[in-house]
């Protein structure tokens, strides 16, 4: 990175940042700090909502997915969080927002009880702050491979960005947080276009990606280029006695004596349900998302908000998770990436670019997407461990202010948990890592909502 390159990175997003020093002068009560008055438009909710939901995770964590997983992941943002969004403003979050409601989790009090609602703030806090974890180690990768510091400098940056995020996010609240994601959406965008086409013009159009994958491998060529293609895990099982074989086999699979292996074959169809699903409940269940939806200004503009949040990112998930499909063509052997790991896809790519602005603009856009996505999840989890934990358990009826100080301390307390995720984040893909520490959790508990919301039941009380 030259001089002018940093100037540009470090200038975007300082001056976004001093902006969300400068929102924070208005924030007085909880109801400030939590939900901004609730007088958010439906624009800024919802081009909150997509800055927050696209971070530097989708930038190269995601890519890093689709550099194995192909088309079939864009399933989870095409399909899977458009719908979320919708039913979560249309159904599920309409009676909370009716009823005045802070948290999402408060919702499930009144309809399951408290221990419910204790156990979702907890799930919520573990799953969202495994996503700070991948941010961390996404901006790492970053500034390790396009920057070229070292590891201890480039912790330091990282511990750095966090730092600040949560400052002002502490002072702001969810005003701040909005307002200054807005901003950094503009930042995302730009970049985000640029490098890749930057990219798709190295790789030659789509004929020139087909022409380079097939070359490489007919088959990966077909699965990555198609969505709902079948998964193919072979798993092996050399020194396994033949009882252990058996019970492996009793979950499904072929065993194949001669190579002493089994293969898993998952349908086209389950592996693009199972995606959805995941989108869906990052929507409906992530208080994040819903935190924004409460913060609206009227019922109007809650249920807006999802049509610009679903626009922005039917168009830019296309280009942001492209990036690893056009990465597999150019770089097809993943042992020839830094350290060997599919997620160095989008920085090695990034490393590429050799005109002095342009590199700077697509690492402002890279820190804006973590910025946008530590100051909303540091929020968002601090809301729930305030309200649905220590006012509802721990030390319930004091005076607003002790509830609106409670949530600002928590705030970098929730950042600098996250960071516990990164050594296991480095040890493989980051979306895999994502999806098995998360599925056990975060889906029944949007079976939990949408029973929750189903014809019949009762919403709480205003």
């Amino acid at each position: 990175m030259s001089p002018w390159d940093w100037t540009l990175a470090v200038t975007l997003n300082g001056a976004i940042i001093l902006y969300g020093f400068y929102l924070s002068r208005g924030v007085r009560t909880s109801a400030d700090w939590f939900l901004a008055g609730r007088s958010l438009p439906w624009w800024l909710v919802g081009f909150s909502m997509y800055a927050t939901a696209i971070d530097s995770s989708d930038l190269v964590a995601d890519a890093g997915g689709t550099y194995v997983l192909g088309f079939s992941y864009f399933a989870t943002n095409w399909v899977g969080s458009v719908l979320g969004w919708t039913l979560a403003a249309f159904f599920i979050c309409l009676p909370m927002y009716r009823a005045g409601l802070y948290t999402n989790a408060e919702y499930l009090e009144a309809r399951y009880g408290t221990p419910v609602r204790v156990i979702c703030a907890f799930v919520q806090v573990q799953y969202r702050t495994l996503v700070l974890g991948i941010i961390a180690t996404t901006l790492f990768l970053t500034l390790s491979i396009v920057c070229g510091l070292s590891d201890a400098a480039a912790w330091t940056v990282v511990g750095a960005i966090a730092a600040l995020a949560a400052i002002y996010t502490a002072f702001g609240g969810l005003r701040s947080v909005a307002m200054t994601d807005s901003l950094q959406f503009l930042v995302m965008t730009a970049a985000g276009l640029i490098i890749w086409l930057l990219v798709w013009g190295q790789v030659g159009g789509w004929e020139g990606l087909e022409r380079r994958l097939n070359d490489h491998d007919p088959a990966v060529a077909a699965r990555l280029l198609h969505i709902g293609h079948q998964d193919v895990q072979i798993e092996t099982v050399a020194g396994r006695s033949s009882m252990e074989i058996e019970r492996k086999l009793g979950l499904g699979g072929i065993y194949d004596p001669s190579t002493e292996t089994i293969r898993h074959h998952t349908p086209g169809w389950l592996v693009t349900l199972a995606l959805v699903i995941m989108g869906m409940a990052y929507a409906i269940v992530n208080h994040t998302q819903v935190m924004r939806m409460f913060a609206a200004r009227s019922e109007w503009d809650l249920k807006m908000s999802v049509f610009a949040a679903s626009s922005v990112t039917m168009v830019m998930t296309f280009f942001n998770l492209s990036m690893g499909v056009m990465g597999r063509a150019l770089y097809p052997v993943q042992s020839a990436l830094p350290d060997g790991r599919q997620d160095a896809i989008y920085p090695l790519l990034v490393s590429q670019v050799e005109t002095v602005g342009l590199k700077g603009i697509v690492v402002a856009g890279i820190l804006a997407a973590s910025l946008s996505t530590y100051d909303s999840i540091g929020s968002a989890l601090s809301a729930l461990l305030t309200r649905d934990v220590y006012a509802r358990l721990l030390v319930p009826g004091r005076e607003d202010r002790h509830y609106l100080r409670i949530s600002q301390w928590l705030t970098p307390a929730v950042i600098g948990v996250s960071f516990l995720y990164v050594p296991g984040l480095l040890r493989g893909g980051m979306v895999l890592y994502y999806l098995d520490l998360t599925s056990a959790f975060v889906i029944p508990l949007l079976t939990i909502y949408l029973m929750g919301s189903s014809p019949g039941s009762t919403a709480p009380a205003a």
